[in-house]
């Protein structure tokens, strides 16, 4: 018999895993925290007739403001309601279930689900 025991044999089995993970995440925080470091510039364009435009949120709260993590996205005027995830993707109400890269990226691919339609804006909070 070696002298180690089951304890310590599994503690140690553990450490080596633990610092395994911990390794794996610090690398994948790094590539996370290298997508936050690049905020989104601002952006002004027509796309499929419709005009879009997104930059840094100016003076409007309101219920929802923190969601954007202080930019706006507009369609033909209205604004579209917009999230960033944690993993620096964004996402909206027109396409919750489809993240994309940029908010430019967001507010195309809400152009192309809303086919044509208007953008409705969300109603306001009640209290």
């Amino acid at each position: 018999m070696s002298g180690i025991t089951r304890r310590q044999a599994i503690g140690a089995a553990s450490a080596v895993a633990g610092a395994a993970v911990v390794g794996v995440g610090a690398a994948q925080g790094s590539a996370v925290a290298a997508g936050h470091g690049a905020e989104p510039g601002s952006f002004d364009e027509v796309y499929l007739g419709r005009r879009i435009q997104g930059g840094p949120a100016t003076g409007h709260g309101g219920h929802h403001a923190g969601h954007g993590g202080g930019y706006s996205v507009r369609i033909d005027g209205d604004e579209l309601h917009i999230m960033r995830n944690a993993d620096g993707t964004w996402i909206s109400v027109i396409n919750h279930y489809d993240p994309q890269a940029t908010p430019r990226a967001l507010a195309r691919a809400a152009v192309d689900d809303l086919q044509g339609a208007a953008l409705v804006p969300l109603a306001p909070a009640t209290r």
